[in-house]
């Protein structure tokens, strides 16, 4: 991958967000660090995690994918390299985005990474029982105390992210500088239209999610195949729909045009979308790193774009 930055509020970012779900739990930690290394070897300095990640294993309580991160910067001393990002709201212990909540979760969150500072901080889930003034207040003093660097928000509405947007505006509080949208290429009404308006009317950075679709884009799943994976009941689902083997379709197009992996395509076309920053994906082995990297040096032409919206409208 080509060591391009982009802009994110201060901070400077990869084009490929590197997604923590994995760590912890279909991914050990020697298999983590290695995905980890060869992500960062390959020019990526962006990681995702959360502070519930993957509290939905049995036997996990959520912070084993911090823990990961933290024992890896630790044990490669490389924390200022990197920007890390993670989120409070959804862990078990720690729901909603009281204040209480958010300063007791942040300080379990720094423990965990091992680290001073939160490069960049996201509200995972919108708590519409408290007021955005009340969680921008308490994220505000995180980052004047200096335990986060900037904010950002993950599943909010255009109407609730209009208003956070007016509150730091009006306050002069810290303000989200990115946005954490689901989107992909068969999930375009997630993200697009008011939600996008917003982002794009305030200057806010899309980092999509399930940039790959739970790993349907890929390009893997196909009719008659069985994927052992345990995200496949997920990604298999897209296959029952019009348009999930139609985008597979133009995929392969572009794909072969490029001698390019198809997943390498699906993020090529997020990351050409107006506000994205950069797509987030997560892989579970060094092997499936290359096609994500590959991102930054895959430029659609203005054809297999309009291919590409066509085929997922």
């Amino acid at each position: 991958m080509t060591a391009t930055r982009t802009p994110l509020g201060s901070l400077s970012v990869s084009p490929l967000s590197l997604g923590g779900n994995v760590f912890g739990w279909t991914a050990d930690e020697a298999e983590s660090f290695a995905v980890l290394d060869a992500y960062v070897a390959g020019g990526g300095n962006f990681i995702d995690t959360a502070d519930v990640y993957s509290a939905w294993v049995p036997g996990n309580q959520g912070g084993e994918s911090e823990t990961v991160i933290g024992n890896w910067l630790a044990s490669r001393g490389n924390r200022s390299d990197v920007v890390i990002a993670t989120k409070v709201g959804a862990r078990p212990d720690l729901k909603g985005l009281s204040a209480a909540t958010i300063k007791a979760a942040v300080d379990a969150s720094l423990t965990r990474l091992r680290t001073d500072y939160i490069d960049l901080y996201y509200t995972h889930y919108d708590d519409e029982s408290v007021e955005v003034g009340e969680f921008l207040t308490a994220l505000d003093d995180l980052v004047r105390a200096g335990k986060v660097r900037e904010i950002a928000a993950s599943n909010i509405s255009a109407k609730r992210l209009e208003e956070s947007l007016a509150f730091s505006a009006r306050e002069g509080v810290a303000r989200y500088v990115a946005l954490q949208p689901h989107y992909n290429l068969v999930s375009r009404d997630t993200y697009e239209g008011e939600l996008a308006n917003v982002a794009a009317r305030h200057g806010v950075a899309a980092v999509p999610y399930y940039a790959l679709a739970s790993g349907f884009l890929t390009g893997k799943y196909r009719p008659g195949t069985t994927v052992d994976s345990a995200r496949s009941a997920g990604a298999a689902q897209y296959l029952s729909t019009d348009r999930g083997p139609r985008v597979l379709q133009a995929l392969d197009t572009v794909a072969a045009a490029h001698d390019a992996e198809v997943a390498t395509v699906a993020l090529a076309w997020l990351a050409a979308r107006p506000t994205v920053a950069a797509p987030i994906a997560s892989a579970r082995t060094v092997a499936q790193l290359p096609a994500l990297l590959a991102v930054a040096d895959l430029a659609l032409t203005e054809t297999e774009l309009t291919l590409l919206n066509e085929a997922s409208a």
